[in-house]
């Protein structure tokens, strides 16, 4: 976490900060390299500093704001013309559009992130001013926080982080999906009860029991197969769930940002479902639960080796704190933070405990590796020799007068964790306050790219429903899905794709007209057969030219395997929404392969061939074998037919 931004916004433990500013670099929400502001405007910003404040050796700073993001910077906002108020107006609405419906304010903050603070009256002033643009641009203020900035000065100096939110016009609401691992009996389900009903549990899993879905499941208390929940925030951050509504379409129609969790199954024996769960319904990110009372055990380790390798963010919960004493808690948050260090992780724990944490932990959370320009005040002399070989591995350096400048990739990113009780309900405000301030991970104009190709919806779930027909669950990877569209959906057994029509779609059990690339639906499809259709087959608009494969090349890593990995081994393939039993046809360059090892290796489906794409990441599994990668290379079916 930026020491700065910890030591300004975080839980007051007293750091200090550095005596160097930070000159460039990404700033909190990692969304793209701050490109320099023109000379007029940085003397016109130095001019206004000279008069209402003088910064010091300690003067903080953010990183510098980025003309890209949803984060924007504002020293003041005090009567301002009627022309300056319709500039702000337009500047707003594209921060929000950059958020996806979410933007974030620093007031008291120059443009290249110095903290100068306003006063109490000028503070008012701005945030009035703030109220008046998001009215006009139908938007609505929550003020996260206001912190003082401690200057050598009789006048205190506030800033505050506002965060600005408002449904697109084009889309219903903004919605996240979080998937939920863990060992079995970790509190999971209870959880999530917790979270969307609304109530407190009452020790023995009254509030996981409207989650499960088979007799089996309420029996044993373990969850066997993937279900999902819905937590609603309306554009005030108020939290929106089935306590106050009814039904899933009015907390849909209420709430401006979802959250949707999918919960998945904690025993070994349901891994694969596990899996499927990872792989096949693209979370945004995820949240692992761990027990206070038994700490690292079982399926937690494999969990998180599998998020990390899918490369999704995860966070920590610590739940079931009511069981245990204090000392038991901090030594499960020791042996979380030493897993969370090591090598393979290299992640920075970070223990939320105050609603300062939450918001900071959320901003910095899932942040993509940043470059930041660090100055070292010193003569040149034999340090300078010191840090060449540091410089040669990490940095790019630049010599200037009496200073060495270094920039620095900082490849680390925050894992929160948060400690709470699903039957006391201790600390859960501030999960809440997580989900509702966690920025999505894409921004406006990838969104905009996916949604400009070709219609492609992956197919997860299938059901049968009365009076409607055949129902297909799944998640729109590119392209729009409108009612009344036609598609092709395969391949089937010989390679071949069937035309069908869109009938009705929902998301989040709420009707919906238009589906848009990333978001995850049920589409109704009439009287199609339902033989006619499995897990893992996809539908693509009739202008694509789908390459359908029964063979494929990987690079691959393998992870764990207790003997030899060699040709004529069988494992079961993840890609994406495809599992299937796959032989290796071919060790590219290698007899064998042992653990660790990486190799190109041809793998031939058994059954059906499948849709695939180059670049498409893959987990392999058998037994205690596991292996990452992957796809190279593709062999059309045109280019080979099954024997």
């Amino acid at each position: 976490m930026d020491a700065r931004v910890s030591e300004l916004f975080g839980s007051g433990n007293g750091h200090s900060s550095g005596s160097g500013g930070v000159s460039s670099g990404k700033p909190a929400n990692g969304y793209g390299v701050a490109p320099k502001k023109s000379s007029a405007k940085n003397k016109k910003a130095k001019a206004r500093l000279s008069r209402n404040f003088k910064p010091s050796n300690n003067t903080p700073y953010l990183p510098p704001e980025a003309e890209e993001g949803n984060i924007e910077y504002k020293l003041k906002l005090v009567n301002p013309t009627q022309y300056r108020f319709e500039h702000l107006a337009t500047q707003m609405k594209w921060r929000l559009q950059e958020g996806r419906g979410e933007a974030v304010y620093q007031i008291g903050v120059e443009d290249n992130g110095m903290l100068v603070g306003l006063s109490e009256e000028e503070m008012r002033a701005s945030l009035k001013t703030l109220h008046r643009l998001a009215e006009k641009v139908g938007a609505d203020i929550t003020i996260l926080r206001e912190r003082e900035v401690d200057y050598d000065s009789d006048v205190p100096r506030k800033i505050a982080e506002v965060l600005i939110r408002k449904v697109p016009d084009d889309q219903q609401f903004l919605d996240l999906r979080v998937a939920v691992l863990g060992n079995v009996d970790s509190g999971k389900s209870t959880l999530l009860g917790v979270l969307t009903q609304g109530e407190l549990d009452n020790g023995r899993g009254r509030a996981r029991l409207n989650l499960f879905r088979h007799l089996h499941e309420i029996q044993t208390g373990r969850t066997s197969s993937i279900s999902f929940e819905i937590l609603g925030f309306n554009s005030k951050g108020e939290v929106v769930n089935y306590s106050e509504s009814r039904t899933a379409e009015e907390i849909c129609e209420s709430a401006s940002k979802m959250i949707t969790f999918i919960d998945l199954a904690g025993h070994h024996k349901y891994l694969k479902t596990t899996i499927f769960g990872l792989t096949s319904y693209c979370p945004d990110f995820a949240m692992l639960v761990v027990s206070a009372n038994t700490g690292i055990a079982g399926t937690t380790r494999e969990h998180l080796g599998l998020a990390m390798a899918l490369k999704v963010p995860i966070f920590i919960v610590i739940s079931k704190v009511d069981l245990c004493t204090r000392a038991t808690v901090e030594r499960t948050v020791r042996q979380l933070e030493r897993v969370l260090k090591q090598p393979g992780c290299n992640k920075v724990p970070m223990v939320v405990s105050s609603t300062d944490d939450a918001v900071t932990a959320a901003q910095q959370f899932a942040q993509s590796p940043r470059y930041e320009t660090h100055k070292c005040s010193f003569p040149f002399n034999n340090m300078q020799l010191s840090l060449h070989s540091f410089y040669n591995k990490y940095c790019k350096q630049k010599l200037e007068s009496n200073h060495f400048y270094f920039v620095l990739k900082l490849s680390l990113s925050i894992t929160p964790i948060f400690t709470l009780s699903s039957v006391s309900g201790e600390s859960l405000d501030l999960l809440k306050v997580f989900f509702n301030i966690i920025p999505p991970l894409s921004n406006s104009k990838e969104q905009e790219e996916l949604m400009q190709q070709l219609t492609e919806f992956q197919v997860d779930e299938i059901y049968t429903v009365p009076e409607v027909g055949t129902v297909v669950g799944g998640t729109l990877y590119s392209g729009i899905c409108r009612e009344g569209d036609h598609l092709v959906v395969g391949p089937t057994d010989s390679g071949q794709f069937h035309q069908l029509t869109v009938g009705s779609i929902q998301r989040n059990r709420s009707a919906c007209r238009v589906l848009r690339a990333g978001q995850a639906a049920t589409l109704a499809l009439g009287n199609f057969d339902r033989s006619l259709l499995r897990k893992g087959m996809v539908m693509v608009s009739p202008e694509m030219d789908p390459t359908i494969c029964w063979m494929f090349e990987a690079e691959i890593v393998l992870l764990f395997h207790a003997k030899t990995f060699h040709k004529g081994f069988q494992v079961t393939v993840h890609i994406g929404n495809v599992r299937q039993t796959a032989t290796v046809e071919a060790v590219y360059g290698k007899e064998e392969l042992r653990t660790g090892e990486k190799a190109v290796v041809l793998f031939k489906f058994i059954k059906h061939p499948e849709y695939l794409k180059v670049g498409a990441k893959i987990l392999f599994r058998e037994g205690v074998t596991k292996g990452i990668g992957h796809v190279t290379k593709l062999l059309p079916i045109v280019e080979y037919q099954p024997s």
